[in-house]
């Protein structure tokens, strides 16, 4: 948990815009659930602002100042029970260039007595009833949390200390603070206004000029900010060990289900004389980017170095296709343990020891299928299909991700399904984001901005975790996320089904894609609604596009999207949604045939979603599906959003919202991007996979030991 991470004289800049303090306080009531206190609101405005003009005027305006945070998510179990630190500095040392950090503890106080004559560790201050803890004290925890085993600087060689800086008193009417008695300790030096000469020296002292992000971002991934992509988590772990470092609640989910299923389905090596008809079902809820699918991969992985049966099973296709053709390739039993929901009509027989279920927001009704004979299509509701499948069942699900008017998916039925067969299902809820550079405010704000919180937006406020810009064409839009993707980063152009989307033309490898999205002058195609390459190899399948770099060709949409994550995402609103007189407004469209080509062009602005175009379909559904198509597309980017909207209205309110952010250093683009922080990623494996946990175990049995089970 961190409120803001910024430059010194970036937050100067914000602060001279008044927007500092509102956005501090704004995520202050995010984590904690309460409001700001008008003395942590003065303190930020008087002593965070003097600090950052001291470190401007030291010459060391580019240290950067990582504000109430705390050494990492997992500090305590309830954000609002975590213990914040001030402020931490980060830069590199001017003389061993290690990454240099200095933890800071603000007092207002201007005068403090003894409350002990013998000690300096407790002292009164004024207008405050109890007496306080000498400040050294706090910063010696803190310093412990911070460089301790499992602290965030664990590991790294680095150079740390701590002040605590009185910006109002002076050396005399604080005298206790400095005294003989005082604690001691790399962390326990104190500044005063008449010390600020001695705080500017060693500000120079402790940090170089330059290359202070480089140390944010060491300390940002320390502290579970900063998260490997889940496709190059995958590759890099190839099966084997650990997929993920699960935290927090994550790690709270992943050994209840584990711990629950020793106990239904016994141990796998050795095996029940009797069959044990015992089931388990657990629902886990949470936001994009909460790590649900970290989850649920691990508990796959866990699960089949156990020996168990296991499958996972989603409703997307574009998030199960990435993994079994970029994560698998070359490797029929990975990809094999991938499947879809649709793919439980008729129940295995014995049935899975574990099926894990992401995506549950998108479970149907019932099971459909047009190319499939009668006897294969479902004739229960999906839910039930699954539940019959396995012994242990884990749904993972996010209310504001259904874009489908017949996806079903909700905690109450799922609940009821399970209680139907005498099933008391579990129940965690993630809530701690790692996506989108684990802003919470980002996420925050796009809910607000879409309307699904009923929160007016506030302009934009940068928090140095996650960057947002509107883009003045779709022309601009290309070239910054072209730009960022040419340099190393992950990019991709998505939009509103805003567009009629023509299947590829012609035949056999030689199709061609139509440019279906067309604003003015820009035309583009739709990513190819193939299961196979197009234009001679160059044009990927539907269900890669969002991992082969030829990708960056062609315009994703929701369901190619969804479940998956890039560095940078250019996001184009189209008409279905569109801000008038103070109010979104949502609109279907309507086609026209182009007389020259045949080709479908827009005749009435809107969607152009069949799934949406259904006449039973109410106004209130097909804007519900609208709203999370767009909060789906709006949080896909780990770093950086461009927004642009075709319609004009629209894109003036998208501009006033997210306001000026081209503050210095804050556009996150690969070149600006410090070395630590420029994650390369993977290719997908070229040839077969290592052998996976579950296959070393069984190659380990003895014959006995592979008899099949009961």
């Amino acid at each position: 948990m961190l409120l803001l991470r910024l430059s010194a004289q970036d937050l100067l800049t914000l602060n001279a815009r008044r927007r500092m303090v509102p956005h501090l306080a704004a995520r202050w009531k995010h984590f904690r659930e309460t409001e700001a206190s008008l003395s942590e609101r003065t303190a930020w405005a008087e002593s965070l602002v003097e600090l950052a003009k001291d470190l401007i005027e030291a010459g060391r305006g580019n240290v950067e100042m990582i504000v109430e945070c705390a050494p990492t998510v997992d500090e305590a179990e309830n954000p609002r029970d975590q213990r914040l630190i001030d402020v931490v500095l980060a830069g590199h040392h001017p003389e061993t260039y290690r990454p240099s950090f200095q933890l800071v503890e603000l007092k207002r106080w201007s005068t403090v007595t003894r409350v002990e004559q013998a000690t300096a560790e407790l002292v009164h201050v004024p207008g405050i009833f109890e007496p306080k803890r000498h400040p050294a004290l706090q910063l010696r925890e803190y310093f412990e949390l911070f460089t301790s085993d499992k602290g965030p600087l664990a590991g790294h060689p680095i150079e740390c200390g701590g002040f605590t800086y009185l910006h109002n008193a002076t050396e005399e009417s604080v005298r206790p603070l400095l005294a003989v008695e005082a604690p001691m300790g790399p962390y326990a030096r104190t500044y005063t206004k008449d010390r600020r000469d001695r705080l500017l020296t060693d500000l120079r002292t402790h940090f170089a000029e330059a290359g202070a992000d480089s140390a944010a971002e060491l300390l940002l991934k320390g502290m579970n900010l900063r998260n490997t992509p889940l496709l190059d988590a995958m590759i890099k772990s190839r099966g084997e060990d650990t997929v993920f470092q699960l935290r927090g609640k994550q790690k709270e989910v992943a050994e209840d289900v584990l711990g629950r299923a020793s106990l239904i389905l016994g141990d796998p090596d050795q095996p029940s004389l009797m069959a044990d008809d015992r089931r388990a079902v657990f629902i886990v809820t949470g936001g994009a980017g909460t790590g649900k699918s970290a989850v649920g991969l691990e508990l796959k992985a866990e699960f089949e170095a156990e020996g168990r049966t296991v499958k996972y099973a989603s409703g997307s296709r574009a998030f199960n296709g990435a993994l079994q053709e970029h994560v698998g390739y070359g490797d029929k039993e990975f990809k094999e343990s991938f499947t879809y929901f649709s793919n439980f009509v008729t129940p295995p027989e014995p049935p899975l020891d574990v099926l894990i279920c992401d995506e549950a927001h998108r479970l149907r009704d019932r099971t459909t299928n047009r190319y499939l004979p009668a006897e294969q299509q479902g004739t229960k509701p999906q839910v039930d299909e699954l539940l019959d499948a396995a012994r242990l069942t884990v749904f993972f699900l996010d209310g504001s991700q259904t874009v489908r008017p017949n996806e079903v998916g909700t905690v109450e039925l799922i609940e009821n399904a399970a209680k139907a067969r005498g099933i008391v299902p579990g129940r965690h809820a993630l809530t701690a984001q790692y996506r989108c550079g684990g802003s919470d405010g980002y996420v925050h704000w796009v809910r607000n901005v879409l309307g699904l919180t009923g929160e007016a937006p506030g302009p934009w406020t940068p928090d140095g975790l996650m960057h947002v810009e509107v883009a003045d064409s779709p022309e601009e839009l290309e070239r910054v996320i072209r730009t960022e993707a040419e340099a190393g980063a992950s990019a991709r152009m998505v939009a509103g089904f805003c567009w009629p989307w023509t299947k590829p033309q012609g035949k056999g490898k030689e199709r061609w894609l139509e440019a279906d999205v067309r604003i003015g002058d820009w035309h583009r195609p739709w990513n190819a609604d193939s299961t196979s390459w197009c234009e001679n190899g160059t044009v990927p399948p539907s269900r890669i596009w969002s991992v082969d770099p030829a990708g960056i060709n062609q315009i994703g949409c929701v369901y190619t999207a969804q479940g998956l994550e890039w560095d940078w995402c250019g996001v184009i609103m189209g008409e279905d949604m569109v801000r008038r007189d103070g109010r979104w407004v949502f609109r279907r469209g309507k086609t026209r045939k182009d007389p020259e080509t045949g080709a479908k062009r827009v005749a009435v602005p809107g969607s152009f979603d069949p799934r949406l175009r259904w006449k039973s379909l109410s106004e209130e559904d097909f804007a519900r599906c609208v709203r999370h198509a767009y909060h789906v597309l709006m949080t896909r980017a780990s770093r950086a959003t461009v927004l642009y909207s075709t319609d004009e209205e629209t894109q003036a309110y998208l501009k006033a919202v997210v306001g000026d952010v081209h503050i210095h250093g804050l556009r996150p683009t690969w070149d600006n991007l410090p070395a630590v922080a420029r994650v390369s990623h993977l290719p997908r494996p070229t040839g077969k996979r290592r052998r996976s946990r579950n296959r070393r175990r069984k190659q380990n049995q003895s014959p006995a030991d592979q008899r099949p089970l009961f």
